[in-house]
């Protein structure tokens, strides 16, 4: 039994402490995969508890057969999904852009991290548009692309998270990036998008 299971039986008992450890052995990944989703530092921070909030109440239905990280993952995408389809309903009644801030925290997919000073503005742009070419594909295509390329999951972890076949998961994937290539031609040869039949 690994530790997480040996935490959640403990929390199913009624053991706060033990929860609290969850969150904390958790909560790093499930910000920044939030993050990823939103490309909004706020938004992240929210939908963060809101996800540990619906991991407790919905804890005692936890099986020790499935792997708690990919439970976590699922509750997450699921809570930005939710969250982005809400705000794009609240987008449409008011009948204005929905308001996105991008502030780049995570490495480009494909490309190394850029520290020199001098292109901190470029690599800032690059972030922006990568961002923002993600916020146009589907929930679906998003959740698998992030997955993949910004938590490194295996395409059969995937398709545990997201509950779909892996062929589902190389189909999906394939199209994210075909879709990504088209919204960031000008950055193919520094992202990598070159390779993109590799998943």
């Amino acid at each position: 039994m690994t530790e997480d299971l040996v935490f959640v039986e403990r929390t199913q008992s009624g053991d706060m402490a033990a929860f609290r450890e969850l969150v904390e052995r958790h909560k790093k990944n499930v910000y920044y995969l939030a993050l990823d989703m939103t490309g909004n530092h706020h938004d992240a921070e929210d939908l963060s508890q809101e996800v540990f909030i619906k991991a407790y109440k919905n804890i005692g239905g936890f099986r020790a057969d499935a792997k708690f990280s990919s439970w976590l993952y699922r509750i997450t995408m699921n809570t930005c999904i939710d969250q982005n389809r809400k705000k794009s309903v609240k987008a449409m009644r008011l009948k204005e852009t929905f308001d996105e801030t991008h502030i780049p925290t995570h490495e480009s997919f494909g490309s190394d991290v850029v520290k020199s000073p001098d292109k901190k503005a470029e690599a800032g742009l690059m972030q922006k548009h990568i961002d923002q070419a993600l916020q146009k594909l589907t929930d679906k295509e998003r959740s698998v692309f992030v997955l993949r390329h910004y938590q490194h999951l295996q395409l059969n972890e995937i398709a545990d998270v997201l509950k779909i076949t892996v062929g589902t998961v190389k189909s999906t994937l394939f199209r994210a990036l075909q879709r990504l290539q088209k919204e960031l031609a000008f950055y193919k040869a520094d992202l990598g998008l070159e390779n993109s039949h590799e998943l």
